[in-house]
């Protein structure tokens, strides 16, 4: 019966891309057979129940086959009509061009550039044993899933994919598994034009559990296939599934014409009569299918109804694990919080990683659901919390991970934590590498994750390390990413303050951006307006030039400030934590800060100026970076590009 429920899959996912004018259909119909094992005899999920705790998660890694997982979900009961499948790829429809996460129900994450969706996978996995360690007792266990993932040989190729497996295997998900569609097809033309690499023998390499040579359109070849994943309980499991891209177009089968195109109207009448559906018939759906997937409905709302019922008696039984787990499934902040991490107290100087990683560590013991880790930067990026556990292969009772070198990997598992639920992850590396994870964060950002990133050693102070480690473009090419919000503090009170709009911040994810050098502590004129992105460090009611800096720039603006002031210059001195939030204020707030009527508005940041020309007027100065950065002494490069007091007040002078 599975057979014929694959081939209405088929059917519907050729229609609804010849429907659209535009898609792919050659995945769907290519992995309709692995697709319906999956949703109709392996996984434990529920229609009814679409955020069920302890469902069996699946993830379309190769997002631009969405129409197979639309015509899945469908035809398994979830509220996806077939007008919706018929609406594929229209604008506002429930059926987008790739999976969006919380606009259709039954998506898990937002997938479509390769291999973010495996790696989003992997994240999934880590939740499940990490939540299932936390929750589960000996009676019950609340938490217990699989977590599978469909991916192709673009996802295969991605850097990602290699980045995330490595540390799946390391960590032995056993309950990670893995499908390829192995169809030998790229856009291009066959895959041995690019690809000729034994992907078995590599996963193999990374500690995974690989099954070769399954038939991708036999039933019962990948029914024996998931069982035998399922009895893997110390690695994840490969699963290599030999397929034919288009299997049963009549001329299209096995061709990269299948691809990224419709079929066409003709082919599909082949495909159809080649697959035992009615040629003229479009969107069809057999009373046989139809009656099936009633009893596949009936079959999984019994799954869930039992673990409700051991659900309910888990709580009652465990009235403290239960708070705790409604605090963290909601990320509930105690309402004391500011005032804890307010009273933070350390003397300056000093970096603002090394203030962050207080306020951190701090912050982590009133959160027990943060967790995260480092690139192999931990030390440099003060993000290590030091009272408790590593998470590794045999003790994921832990909260620090060990990501290793490798950022995407790291971007992209922390969406999959995120969006599974019950655990908020923060990631760290150098901000220049932050342009590793850029594909993953923009992601966090689209699906409203709340992520937080803290990129330290931010500006051209790094010093000797030189210019392949001095950011200069990074600050600006993460304010441009919607919904990331970038926060650069200069000192203790504007850390603290960052720390607390980015925990506040549950909509999207939050960027902090932090100095290597000590830096001093500053005396501010209007603190209660941090949160507003930007306020008044140092204020004149008759000041007619602005000085406007970020993070370890506004002590230097300060410097020069108070140079010419001596000189008789009436000088504001503004510090911009946040320039969206700053954006977001009234038009009266933002020109009192940054004046159009000014003599002279002053940009002072160690980095390119693009961004900051909306704020100022023609004639007004910005001291920023234009070009790449040297290899010396912190303080001696910045001085070397003009970041030094006298030199910014002579700069200024000449300018008037």
């Amino acid at each position: 019966m599975i057979n014929k429920f694959a081939n209405v899959v088929k059917g519907l996912s050729a229609d609804a891309v010849e429907k659209a004018n535009s898609g792919h259909p050659g995945l769907p119909i290519g992995c309709a057979e692995i697709g319906s094992v999956l949703f109709a005899d392996i996984m434990n999920h529920d229609p009814e129940h679409p955020k069920w705790p302890n469902r069996d998660r699946f993830v379309l890694s190769a997002g631009h086959g969405s129409v197979l997982l639309y015509s899945l979900l469908h035809l398994t009961g979830y509220k996806l009509s077939l007008n919706d499948l018929k609406n594929f790829r229209q604008l506002n429809s429930q059926t987008p061009g790739h999976p969006e996460y919380g606009h259709t129900e039954g998506v898990e994450t937002t997938t479509g550039p390769l291999g973010q969706g495996f790696s989003n996978a992997v994240g999934m996995a880590i939740s499940e044993k990490i939540l299932g360690q936390k929750y589960n007792t000996e009676k019950n266990q609340i938490i217990d899933h699989y977590t599978y993932t469909l991916l192709g040989d673009g996802c295969m190729m991605e850097g990602i994919t290699s980045e995330a497996a490595s540390y799946a295997g390391h960590l032995g998900l056993g309950k990670l598994i893995a499908i390829y569609d192995d169809n030998d097809i790229s856009i291009a033309g066959n895959t041995d034009i690019t690809f000729t690499e034994n992907v078995g023998k590599r996963f193999e390499a990374y500690n995974w559990h690989v099954i070769n040579n399954v038939d991708g359109h036999n039933i019962e070849e990948l029914k024996d296939a998931f069982k035998e994943a399922k009895k893997i309980k110390d690695k994840p499991t490969l699963i290599i599934a030999k397929t034919k891209i288009a299997c049963g177009a009549p001329t299209k089968e096995c061709k990269s014409s299948a691809h990224g195109a419709p079929l066409g109207e003709e082919e599909i009448k082949g495909l159809k009569k080649n697959i035992s559906l009615p040629p003229e018939k479009k969107f069809y759906i057999s009373d046989e299918v139809k009656k099936f997937s009633e009893k596949i409905q009936t079959r999984l709302s019994s799954k869930y109804n039992n673990w409700k019922d051991g659900f309910n008696k888990w709580a009652e039984n465990n009235p403290k694990l239960k708070e705790n787990w409604e605090k963290s499934q909601n990320l509930n902040l105690p309402p004391d919080l500011e005032n804890i991490i307010n009273e933070i107290e350390i003397e300056a100087p000093m970096a603002t990683r090394n203030l962050s990683g207080e306020v951190l560590r701090r912050v982590a013991d009133e959160l027990d659901y943060l967790i995260g880790g480092s690139a192999d930067l931990a030390p440099s990026n003060k993000t290590y919390l030091d009272k408790y556990e590593e998470i590794q292969r045999d003790n994921f009772n832990g909260r620090n991970f060990r990501f290793g070198v490798r950022e995407h990997a790291m971007a992209g598992i922390a969406n999959g934590i995120s969006v599974y639920g019950g655990l908020r992850p923060f990631v760290s590396t150098f901000l220049v590498f932050s342009d590793y994870m850029k594909p993953a964060i923009r992601m966090a950002a689209l699906m409203k994750q709340p992520n937080i990133y803290i990129f330290t050693h931010d500006s051209i102070y790094v010093g000797e390390d030189g210019p392949t480690h001095q950011p200069i473009e990074h600050l600006e090419s993460l304010r441009v990413i919607p919904n990331l919000d970038v926060i650069r503090p200069a000192d203790l009170e504007e850390t603290k303050s960052a720390w607390i709009q980015a925990l506040n911040k549950k909509d999207g994810p939050t960027a902090l951006i932090l100095s290597r050098q000590a830096l001093p502590s500053i005396k501010k004129d209007n603190p209660e307006n941090m949160g507003k992105g930007a306020y008044f460090v140092n204020r004149s009611e008759e000041a007619d030039i602005n000085l406007i800096a970020t993070g370890s720039e506004v002590s230097l603006a300060l410097e020069t400030a108070k140079i010419l002031a001596g000189e008789g210059e009436k000088i504001n001195v503004v510090s911009v934590l946040n320039r969206d939030e700053f954006s977001k204020q009234s038009k009266e707030y933002r020109e009192k800060l940054i004046p159009r009527n000014n003599k002279l508005n002053v940009i002072i940041e160690a980095g390119v100026s693009s961004g900051w020309h909306k704020f100022l007027n023609r004639d007004d100065l910005t001291i920023t970076m234009e070009g790449y950065g040297l290899s010396g002494p912190g303080v001696a490069v910045a001085e070397h590009f003009g970041f030094e007091a006298k030199k910014i007040a002579n700069k200024i002078k000449n300018n008037l």
